[in-house]
């Protein structure tokens, strides 16, 4: 969080626009989970993924990027990010992770779930649940007059108490025209003064939480992000305006699971 560079605000008409990129994002994402059955390999879901993103007039904001070869990011239980579909088969029992990034008329829209195939163990329930309860609780510091390390520290100050890990390598971000802009946004305090929000701010926050170690590698395709004790891990994000009251979801969606849900 040592180089600072200018934080950029959004007016009326650039808000209009990420609304709705984030409504297709969140679209897209919500019609390829409900697809998803045991058999399919990530290969077929990511070739879904881009015909659902050509129907809808975009393009991947993935695909591409920095090299990445998929149109989407599809992960499996231990992968935690970055996973590229391919000839995997999804299992019963298996948890997925899709992110969905799109451009729509030159606008970024950014949102990703984690979500269970078929019944999975108590403790991979546990894990999803508190991963998305905290994404909510970062996003419920995404409050003009805030710092943002309130927001970044909300996530790991929820997971941690619970027995979970944030990892650290890898942060949420601004979004607006470009997939990345400031501010980088991690999943636990960051040392120092950081930036005071504002309304017009944009942020894509994502959690990503593991079930023991918070240590990852990278695999040799150069992208997929895997925990290092090859334990679960979960991932959720959502694209957020900063008002002058409450945050905007602009990637609104249900929620996976409550507790009454889940069972715990």
């Amino acid at each position: 969080m040592a180089k600072r560079h200018k934080i950029r605000i959004k007016g009326p008409r650039e808000i209009e626009h990420m609304r709705v990129a984030g409504r297709t994002a969140s679209a897209i994402l919500q019609e390829i989970v409900a697809a998803v059955k045991p058999g399919v390999t990530t290969g077929e879901i990511d070739e879904h993924a881009a015909s659902l993103i050509k129907r809808e007039g975009c393009k991947s904001a993935f695909l591409g990027y920095r090299g990445f070869p998929g149109h989407t990011c599809i992960s499996v239980n231990e992968e935690v990010v970055h996973g590229i579909g391919g000839p995997r088969v999804v299992h019963p029992g298996d948890i997925l992770k899709i992110d969905v990034g799109i451009v729509k008329n030159g606008w970024i829209g950014d949102n990703a779930t984690t979500f269970p195939v078929g019944e999975i163990p108590a403790d991979t329930k546990r894990l999803l649940m508190a991963t998305e309860q905290s994404l909510y609780e970062a996003i419920d510091k995404a409050r003009a007059g805030l710092r943002l390390a309130e927001l970044c520290g909300a996530v790991e100050e929820y997971v941690k108490p619970l027995g979970f890990s944030v990892v650290r390598e890898f942060v949420g971000h601004g979004v607006g025209r470009e997939l990345h802009e400031e501010p980088q946004i991690p999943n636990y305090r960051p040392a120092g003064k950081t930036p005071i929000l504002q309304p017009g701010m944009i942020l894509a926050i994502e959690p990503m939480v593991n079930a023991g170690t918070p240590h990852v590698r990278i695999l040799d395709d150069g992208w997929t992000v895997i925990t290092a004790d090859r334990r679960p891990s979960a991932h959720f994000e959502h694209t957020v305006l900063v008002t002058d009251g409450d945050p905007e979801l602009l990637t609104d969606r249900p929620r996976i699971a409550t507790r009454e849900l889940l069972g715990i």
